[in-house]
């Protein structure tokens, strides 16, 4: 089971004078990077907030955000009224209008509006954090289905780099058999005669160094550990791409010590499943 780092939460709370939409919204990232924004009556429960996003999310680039909506009567904003009044007999004094236009600049300028500063309610906030909660487990419901949409894409890409590997096996007995005649016929072409006991074992030492037996083995082993991988409890990116990188090691060396083009065509293929997985990598959490 894997988790994709992607996903969008969202959860609304009514309350009786507002309404509070709490969003979630995840990108993938090597580690924890949060944004928060916020109304600043609620900044002071900031730290709150980064621990249970930081404790339920692990990892990825998280934007939250919390959006308040009035829905009745409920202001701390009041009418500065004596400065008003004040800024208006000064405008009289430079412009003529009626009192209607002269309140519409007057308002404009600074102390024309009171604002007093709100006390969070404790009661409301643990209605909010609660909230917070919905809208965290909304984004990993989210980050679930997406994970699955990746692992079925991985497990695809594996079965087909299984395929191609076997296709290898079946291949190399022919690809050394081949590296087998060209020697031979090399040596042949030599018009002096040749130890026939130094010929076999340097023979030896060659079909050594292009042996892939355990780059084969070793690249099963990856497969099925990265799949293991992936049906276990725990969602970890990180590891995968561990071990992705150790199937890559195989198949390039698998490359190198070829020597065969039909071979080095199906490790071509292999490379180019693998940089696939290795993409979609980067956005399992």
């Amino acid at each position: 089971m894997i988790f994709s780092m992607t996903g969008y939460g969202k959860s609304v709370l009514q309350l009786p004078t507002k309404k509070i939409t709490i969003e979630l919204k995840s990108l993938n990232s090597k580690n924890l990077d949060l944004n928060t924004r916020m109304p600043s009556i609620y900044r002071e429960k900031e730290l709150a907030i980064r621990k249970i996003l930081a404790d339920k999310l692990e990892r990825g680039k998280i934007d939250f955000s919390i959006y308040v909506e009035a829905t009745a009567e409920d202001t701390s904003t009041q009418i500065n009224t004596p400065v008003v009044k004040q800024y208006m007999e000064q405008l009289k004094t430079i412009v003529e209008g009626s009192d209607l236009e002269l309140l519409k600049m007057a308002v404009r300028f600074p102390d024309a509006l009171n604002t007093v500063r709100e006390e969070i309610d404790e009661n409301e906030w643990q209605a909010i954090e609660t909230e917070i909660y919905a809208a965290v487990n909304d984004l990993i419901n989210h980050r679930l289905d997406e994970g699955k949409v990746l692992e079925k894409d991985f497990n695809s890409r594996v079965v087909t780099i299984e395929k191609l590997l076997e296709e290898v096996v079946a291949m190399d007995p022919e690809r050394i058999e081949g590296v087998r005649e060209r020697l031979l016929k090399g040596v042949e072409e030599l018009k002096d005669k040749y130890d026939e006991n130094r010929f076999e074992q340097e023979l030896v030492y060659y079909i050594e160094k292009f042996d892939i037996t355990e780059e084969k083995v070793r690249l099963k082993n990856h497969l099925n550990y990265f799949t293991e991988s992936i049906n276990s409890e725990d969602s970890n990116g990180k590891k995968l791409g561990f071990i992705s990188q150790e199937m890559g090691r195989e198949i390039n060396t698998i490359g190198s010590k070829s020597n065969y083009a039909p071979m080095q065509q199906l490790v071509v293929q292999m490379k180019d499943e693998l940089e696939k997985i290795k993409e979609q990598l980067l956005n399992v959490l």
